[in-house]
């Protein structure tokens, strides 16, 4: 697995690196998935008492296309309605990106976060390395942290 993790970064890095952009945008599942922007997403949070899952990513990087097909699994799609859903590009969001990085600016990257805000940082993928790198080919992982999360935050 750290393999596979290692490789996927040092391929974002390459990409962003090289100014190769990937033909297609990603699918982050728009219509059934109401991904907010960072300061929608935590005012309705705050409002609502909801929990907040937060995935950065950025558009040349193709770890990053492959992870947005996770959010059209409709195990995904049924457990996304009990967050606020917020994605960003890294590179239009820097501050943001340094603020959420406890282990690195690595991307993809997703947290869950209280409905104030705060970083539940014991909420990981798993992995010793890259903790918030989430599996972009099964779906299970992304929804193991889901489900910790709701149970740590609700």
């Amino acid at each position: 697995m750290r393999t596979i993790i290692c490789a996927a970064v040092i391929s974002c890095l390459g990409f962003g690196l090289s100014g190769q952009a990937l033909g297609a945008e990603a699918d982050w599942n728009d219509s059934g998935i109401a991904w907010q922007s960072f300061d929608a997403g935590l005012k309705l949070a705050k409002q609502g008492n909801q929990p907040i899952c937060l995935v950065f990513f950025t558009t040349w990087c193709p770890h990053c296309h492959a992870y947005s097909r996770m959010f059209h699994n409709p195990d995904v799609v049924a457990l996304a309605k009990k967050f606020v859903m917020i994605h960003l590009d890294r590179d239009k969001n820097k501050e943001l990106s340094k603020k959420f990085a406890p282990d690195g600016e690595y991307i993809p990257r997703t947290f869950f976060l209280s409905a104030s805000g705060e970083l539940k940082g014991e909420i990981t993928s798993g992995a010793n390395e890259y903790r918030y790198f989430y599996d972009e080919s099964d779906p299970k992982a992304i929804l193991g942290g889901m489900t910790r999360a709701l149970s740590l935050l609700k």
